[in-house]
């Protein structure tokens, strides 16, 4: 039986909190500014983190690394302008908005290399991988953003250079930071992964704190019904369940083996909610990101159900595999 994720209970009971109790008045500036402080020092943290040795290591398997990129950052978006074209008017513009934010975003790192372990998956290549991609995200993210907006949103708020910048700035300059004190801090912060993961979601609850209470104030709820959300449900499933079989599937037809094949599955399919919330929280308006944000945590619970199941059926094939030929 799954359990519920903590911290989607936390995600949820953050919505709640902003809904009922907002901040506003004379707190609205200093959420403001422990918002840009937290999302700094998650990104200083990450940065810490990210071993030198582990992605020299696996920038040899560039096939499987290019297939993961491509999946993250080329079919994620094609998918997303293509249900947009055919249903423009299935959501309303500023949650298709998020939809469409969702597709840009890179990949997980936890939860991609957890469910690759799970499922006796190629490990190293899905550390690589997704830390790949979250390193790159930082620079293809707002580009994409701004790319697939211009193509597909006319008339709606896209994202400027100065949004670009401040990604630069808030995000990509403690990213450097943290990378350039890697060898004296990083041994540290691997020993105490635990804690800064508490940390980071702990960063994402003030941002989505911060970003629904101006969303409340704005009247969020009267603009977002019920309806809209069953129906950002259906477009996460429909993008969700397409990228698996198509990494399922192509990564068969491409001549992978079955370990590169689980690592090209749930490393390509997931979209970070860790990255995702800070990013929207600097492109786009405060008026916008809780309607923005909205798609993403909604496909954050999707995809770690969905492929927990997965996960498991691909173990328990292995351990099946494994029987058979002893």
């Amino acid at each position: 039986m799954l359990k519920p994720d903590p911290f989607l209970l936390a995600l949820i009971g953050t919505v709640l909190l902003a809904s009922f109790v907002p901040a506003h008045g004379a707190a609205v500036p200093i959420f403001h500014g422990l918002t840009i402080a937290v999302i700094a020092v998650m990104f200083f943290m990450q940065g810490a983190r990210l071993s030198r040795a582990a992605v020299v290591a696996g920038l040899a398997h560039w096939r499987l690394h290019l297939a993961i990129l491509g999946c993250t950052f080329v079919l994620f978006p094609l998918l997303g302008l293509g249900l947009h074209a055919l249903l423009p008017h299935l959501l309303t513009p500023t949650l298709w908005l998020g939809v469409l934010f969702v597709c840009v975003l890179p990949s997980t790192v936890q939860s991609s290399i957890a469910f690759t372990s799970i499922a006796r998956g190629n490990i190293p290549a899905a550390v690589c991988s997704a830390t790949a991609s979250n390193l790159l995200g930082i620079l293809i993210t707002p580009i994409l953003t701004g790319l697939v907006l211009a193509g597909s949103m006319q008339g709606h708020a896209g994202v400027s250079a100065g949004a670009v910048l401040d990604v630069a700035l808030q995000l990509l300059l403690p990213f450097a930071a943290g990378q350039l004190l890697q060898p004296w801090i990083g041994g540290w912060a691997l020993r105490n992964h635990r804690l800064l993961s508490v940390t980071d979601r702990g960063s994402v609850l003030v941002v989505v704190y911060t970003a629904f209470s101006e969303a409340v104030v704005q009247g969020l709820w009267h603009k977002v019904p019920v309806s809209q959300l069953g129906l950002v449900l259906l477009v996460d499933a429909m993008l969700l369940t397409v990228v698996l079989l198509a990494t399922r599937y192509g990564a068969r037809a491409a001549g992978f083996g079955r370990d590169d094949e689980i690592a090209i599955v749930f490393c390509g399919s997931k979209k970070s909610l860790a990255s995702g919330v800070p990013m929207a929280n600097v492109l786009f308006s405060s008026a916008m990101v809780g309607q923005i944000v909205l798609p993403l945590m909604i496909f954050h619970q999707l995809q770690l159900f969905v492929c927990a199941v997965l996960a498991r059926r691909y173990a328990r094939l292995a351990v099946a595999e494994e029987a058979v030929t002893r």
